[in-house]
């Protein structure tokens, strides 16, 4: 008797107008062009939730597309993603009309501090009870590079490098720095939270300076061990 598989189902958005399909949005029944708006986000939750679909993959790029003819015309005439909007924001009003689905986020790691970028995650991860993944990205485009200051997109090798130590930095702060049982809520004795169980990371690293605490209490989904559902995306 063959075994029984099990099959997931992961749709694939990106908030934008041209995801992988450059001027679809010019079919008269195409919805791509309501990325802007709640309802788009929200009908699309409850189609996924009603669908049975295990989770719905958020990609992102941070930059426009300008080689060719060494300018952004041609995306930006072909709405080939840009506009594009950030895609953290449209997690919580999909999570709040869903019980089941998952969300998987892309967040490039080489233009924002870890520090606040871990209480973002951390929110996300309250908000939604533990439904929240993270992408993790380097970004290749020159143009995303150049519009915070760098001269040229940095090495491959070197932009994995800083990757480590920005994963180091997240996990110590996401799973080493509230320990479980550190919320006591106690209203008698008027104290939230056990200072001896909540630890400065005390990260010094060749990037990151990070002495201090997490900002967020830990999820039910943090102890669990979710959050060990990241990858680094090879580009």
């Amino acid at each position: 008797m063959a075994s029984q598989r099990e099959i997931r189902l992961n749709a694939f958005d990106m908030n934008c107008v041209g995801h992988q399909s450059p001027g679809l949005w010019a079919h008269p029944r195409d919805r791509s062009w309501q990325y802007k708006d709640l309802d788009y986000w929200v009908d699309l939750a409850r189609l996924l939730e009603r669908g049975k679909f295990d989770g719905l993959f958020i990609a992102d790029v941070l930059g426009v597309y300008d080689v060719f003819n060494g300018n952004g015309d041609a995306a930006i005439r072909q709405a080939a993603q840009v506009p594009v909007n950030d895609p953290l924001a449209l997690v919580t009003p999909m999570a709040l009309v869903t019980e089941h689905l998952g969300f998987g986020l892309t967040a490039s790691l080489s233009f924002e501090h870890p520090y606040p970028f871990a209480r973002r995650l951390s929110t996300l991860d309250h908000l939604t009870k533990g439904r929240v993944g993270w992408n993790i990205v380097t970004s290749y485009l020159e143009s995303g590079a150049r519009n915070i200051g760098q001269q040229a997109q940095t090495a491959h090798d070197a932009r994995y490098d800083y990757a480590d130590e920005y994963l180091e930095v997240v996990y110590k702060l996401l799973e080493g720095s509230w320990e479980e049982g550190a919320i006591l809520r106690d209203r008698e004795r008027r104290i939230f939270s056990d200072p001896s169980k909540i630890h400065a990371i005390n990260h010094h690293g060749k990037f990151f300076d990070v002495p201090g605490y997490h900002l967020c209490e830990p999820s039910t989904a943090a102890h669990a061990g979710t959050l060990s559902g990241w990858r680094l995306e090879p580009r």
